[in-house]
């Protein structure tokens, strides 16, 4: 296994996991905001306002992008299988 195939395999695994959390992170990071917005605008200091949305829209957007996260996975999976038989060269 050379140097170069280790750095392959490792951007590619870099660039899998910001492709499959960037939508995740993405929707919880914008109803974090709006849902600061909004706790500044009417001084409500809730800690549970925070918090509740955002854990919906997480495992809402799980149930929507989890298909393609799994094709991804999938397909990402199967590039580094094909890659073992150039490991043992």
């Amino acid at each position: 296994m050379s140097a170069e195939m280790v750095m392959t395999l490792g951007r590619e695994s870099l660039v899998t996991v910001l492709l499959l959390t960037a939508p995740i992170l993405g929707l919880g990071l914008l109803v974090g905001l709006l849902v600061s917005l909004f706790q500044a605008t009417t001084q409500i200091n809730e800690q549970s306002l925070a918090f509740i949305p955002k854990i919906l829209v997480v495992i809402l957007s799980i149930f929507l992008f989890g298909p393609w996260m799994l094709n991804t996975m999938m397909d990402f999976t199967l590039r580094v299988f094909a890659r073992i038989p150039d490991l043992v060269r």
